[in-house]
């Protein structure tokens, strides 16, 4: 088995789309969590690319994030649209990233992403609340690569 089928159990993984769902009843803002093994390209990059494979430009407000996760690299991005970034400080996911790396360094992985899940909710509930006629635009499902 791959590292990215052992990174999370089948229940870790429902606890992280459940944090996702959680987190959008709160936003209009679209989360979505890319897993893989390793990469070749700089993180970033990479991140971008999934970003784009996964159609996540596509949404109507240009509002959602992406966190991408290299598990053999001990990589992680947080990759956030145009209209997020078009409106936010360049150090706007510097304290989901801080949530999420005291986890990881405590071997917490599941709970790092969760609790990072959840805390870009409430980051886009200010930019972008949720409205009555908000449609959930992308899967909650998470992909890998």
């Amino acid at each position: 088995m791959s590292k990215v089928e052992d990174f999370l159990t089948k229940e870790e993984e429902q606890e992280i789309v459940e944090a996702i769902r959680v987190a959008e009843t709160n936003t209009s803002g679209e989360i979505r969590v890319h897993i893989e093994k390793t990469t070749s390209k700089a993180p970033y990059d990479r991140a971008l690319e999934v970003f784009h494979e996964l159609r996540m430009d596509e949404t109507s407000l240009k509002n959602g994030v992406l966190l991408y996760f290299a598990v053999d690299d001990k990589n992680f991005v947080i990759c956030g649209d145009k209209g997020i970034n078009d409106l936010v400080s360049n150090d706007f996911w510097d304290c989901t990233k801080d949530i999420m790396t005291s986890h990881f360094k405590a071997g917490k992985f599941k709970q790092g992403i969760v609790d990072g899940i959840l805390n870009a909710g409430e980051q886009l509930k200010k930019y972008f609340p949720s409205s009555e006629d908000d449609v959930n635009e992308l899967s909650n499902e998470i992909s890998k690569g």
